[in-house]
């Protein structure tokens, strides 16, 4: 008994430290900017600073962002383009995913490295938004060569946003190539409400007139020569915590206080929720890995999101996370390692996202 009792001590005393590793992530933002430009910004880290290190998204090597949104509409595309095509997996967590091409990562399949992957708004509409990126790779000799013609290979992801702005404005062609373009122009890891997390929002059992604006997230760490950056769009169902703090989610009527989204769901056992959610990210690495080593990765990494994201991978969310090994990376790291970190850094994104897309309750009325 003893000793199982040490045992439980020494557990909750790693979880206290994993979770106090990354500090919070806080900045003033204008009620008019529509996302935050995270090119240059360096997080502090509070803790084990002789161990891992704050790293600026944008100096990932091997990937590049672009972004297109309607600003009116309120729902955009977030393209990450690999210059040199990267080995990717990725796992399914919640119960309705809009997806293009997933099964391809899985390690039983003929995976072949991918040229761009695709976050957008617009539900299973926002597909359409691959057409252009894989058009636009193709015009610049991107793709798998099939002996007949190039075949840009393109993973894509969607999150439910026609419960906010236009819902009959979605994604389209036009707009993947758009930000495709953008993405092999230049890179651009903005936060906050942008592209594909221009029409996000968290804590819906009570509906959207007490849930809160969310949007798109980055962060980044090293551990040595280890890397690893997570991008994630928050489109919950569930309500947002930051080290076990609760910063975003379901309201009370009023908009003046909280509401816990897991106890609205245990109280009334919602039959007909709003199933217009979806927690998308991508774990981003200069490690070498198998497709197999990846898929773990992925699944690890998404430690993170249980631990911020409550509740989480329901039936009501189509939740995904996408693992990248970088082309050109050549560290060699213990997937464990790799996946523990990826968590870490997945809490510290999903904060980026809320604290970035914050925004003034009649704003936020005014388009639902």
């Amino acid at each position: 008994m003893i000793v199982n009792r040490s045992i439980n001590a020494a557990f909750a005393a790693i979880l206290i430290l994993g979770a106090s590793v990354f500090t919070a992530c806080s900045k003033d933002n204008a009620k008019e900017v529509t996302g935050v430009d995270t090119t240059n910004r360096v997080d502090k880290y509070k803790d084990m600073e002789s161990l891992v290190e704050s790293l600026p998204f944008s100096q990932l090597q091997g990937v590049s962002v672009g972004n297109a949104q309607d600003n009116d509409a309120k729902t955009g595309v977030t393209v990450f383009y690999f210059p040199y095509a990267s080995m990717a997996s990725a796992v399914v967590l919640g119960g309705g995913p809009a997806s293009r091409e997933v099964p391809l990562l899985d390690p039983q399949r003929n995976t072949q490295p991918l040229n761009a992957l695709v976050f957008s708004g617009g539900s299973a509409y926002g597909l359409a938004a691959s057409d252009g990126v894989a058009n636009c790779l193709e015009e610049h000799g991107k793709g798998y060569d099939t002996g007949f013609g190039l075949v840009p290979i393109v993973c894509q992801s969607c999150i439910f946003d026609l419960s906010y702005g236009k819902g009959n404005v979605r994604p389209d062609r036009e707009m993947g190539y758009k930000a495709c373009q953008n993405a092999i122009a230049g890179n651009s890891p903005i936060s906050g409400n942008v592209g594909a997390g221009t029409g996000a929002t968290v804590g819906k059992p009570g509906g959207m007139a007490t849930a809160q604006k969310s949007g798109i997230g980055y962060a980044s760490a090293r551990l040595g020569r280890l890397e690893v950056g997570v991008a994630v769009v928050v489109n919950a169902l569930g309500d947002i915590y930051q080290d076990g703090v609760k910063i975003a989610g379901m309201t009370t009527a009023d908009r003046k206080g909280f509401v816990s989204a897991e106890q609205a769901l245990l109280m009334n056992q919602y039959s007909d929720l709003i199933v217009g959610n979806t927690t998308i990210a991508a774990v981003f690495t200069n490690a070498s890995l198998s497709v197999a080593d990846l898929q773990k990765v992925a699944n690890i990494a998404s430690t993170g999101m249980a631990r911020c994201i409550r509740p989480v991978f329901t039936m009501a969310d189509g939740d995904t996370v996408y693992a990248i090994s970088l082309s050109g990376g050549d560290v060699q790291s213990d997937v464990n390692t790799i996946g523990v970190l990826a968590s870490l850094v997945m809490e510290k994104a999903i904060a980026d996202a809320i604290l970035s897309s914050k925004l003034p309750d009649e704003e936020y009325l005014d388009n639902i």
